[in-house]
């Protein structure tokens, strides 16, 4: 296929595909789907090898939010009966953070749940990175705690965090759609402001959210523009008691799309399975190492996840391989960029020349109108929609914020 062999070509050179070959990949035919995901699987190969990098969510704070993000079990009005509680200490999420990083993790991310933290709260999670850090070599962290006042990113970076989270999630054009207590922009801003404080950005998506193809596109590209290391897909996971508690339209097969599409646009960033991922591609989890090299362990933030040994299995079944903590997991060239700062980012965006460019929390945290026109045709037929398969939606009750141990 003509369009999979220049969509290679262009990801060995970290060229942006075009958005209309962007939107031709999400067009694709379940016959092409292997192809699909061989083409993507040469580009993710050629960055990252057979390696896989592991991720573990660390839930400071659960519920009581006062945003009103629709995909969100934690929002304002959500009647999801999931864990609530408030800061943890130190010495607990250093004792969470433990048992994923037994399990094979390089990376733990720390979550929080609220608009965005206070200086207080920038206090209280600096301490809990300096424990984790203390106790712990080697490990990277990642802080999600929503939108960032000045100063804020710097002093975390001081702390010892490497990394931000912070998700666009979906389309400048249908944000307002899905959140109304706080913009795109703002999204954005606080993006900028983890780049320019010398952390590590991440920042992705979610898919399933009734968004069309297009809105899948933009957010791609804005994510391209903003040239985070970092971009975690998570799919909708559809909770009782959110406002897109019955949005069902996720397939296997549309999953696998939208991560060749991910991959194709930011060839070189580390593209991250998120949440959702056991509710959507279910038994096609292993075809999508082939796209992402990079998951979570275990749990989410309100949801259980797969059994860490599961995914254990599943990574070395699938013939790739546990990335160590010794590993730099970004290519040379970003490695490069993020050891002077992620604010030395070219504007182009995932390490490309391309005008293009690769530039709070989703369920999967640090860390959502199918159909739509390919290449200026008329729009390709829309998916089946998903069955909706609410028995594998299950609100975690182990883990941080209880006595029983974790997932891991």
């Amino acid at each position: 296929m003509d369009l999979l062999n220049t969509l290679v070509d262009k990801g060995l050179r970290r060229e942006s595909p075009t958005r209309d070959e962007a939107l031709a990949v999400l067009a694709t035919s379940d016959d092409d789907l292997l192809d699909v995901v061989a083409a993507a699987g040469k580009v993710r190969r050629h960055w990252f090898g057979r390696r896989v990098k592991l991720n573990y969510l660390v839930n400071l704070k659960s519920g009581l939010c006062p945003e009103d993000c629709s995909y969100c079990s934690q929002r304002l009005g959500s009647t999801a009966g999931i864990l609530k509680y408030t800061w943890l200490k130190p010495g607990e999420a250093s004792e969470a953070a433990a048992a994923g990083l037994a399990g094979g993790a390089k990376r733990v991310c720390l979550v929080a749940s609220g608009r965005g933290p206070t200086d207080r709260d920038v206090d209280r999670v600096s301490e809990t990175i300096r424990t984790i850090k203390d106790q712990h070599e080697n490990v990277e962290v990642c802080a999600c705690l929503g939108l960032l006042s000045d100063g804020q990113a710097e002093r975390l970076r001081e702390a010892g965090a490497d990394a931000y989270n912070h998700n666009l999630n979906t389309s400048e054009a249908t944000y307002g759609d899905i959140t109304t207590t706080h913009t795109y922009a703002d999204r954005v801003d606080t993006v900028n402001k983890a780049h320019a404080a010398g952390l590590s950005a991440c920042s992705g998506l979610i898919a399933g959210m009734g968004e069309s193809d297009e809105d899948l596109v933009d957010v791609v590209f804005s994510l391209r523009e903003l040239d985070p290391d970092s971009v975690p897909v998570n799919f909708l996971i559809p909770f009782e008691g959110t406002p897109l508690g019955k949005e069902w339209n996720l397939t296997p097969q549309r999953c696998l799309r939208i991560l060749a599409m991910v991959r194709f646009v930011c060839p070189d960033a580390e593209v991250r399975i998120a949440g959702g991922r056991e509710v959507h591609l279910r038994t096609m989890q292993p075809l999508a190492l082939n796209l992402a090299n990079s998951i979570f362990l275990g749990d989410y933030l309100t949801s259980e996840g797969q059994a860490g040994k599961a995914d254990l299995e599943m990574i070395a079944d699938a013939g790739f391989e546990v990335e160590g903590a010794e590993q730099v997991t970004l290519p040379e060239h970003r490695a490069a960029a993020a050891a002077g700062g992620c604010g030395s980012h070219g504007s182009a965006g995932c390490g490309s020349g391309a005008e293009a460019g690769c530039g709070s929390h989703a369920e999967a945290g640090c860390g959502s109108h199918e159909g739509g026109g390919v290449c200026g045709t008329a729009s390709a037929p829309e998916p089946a929609a998903n069955e909706a398969r609410t028995d594998l939606v299950a609100v975690r009750r182990r883990g941080a914020g209880t006595d029983l141990a974790p997932n891991a």
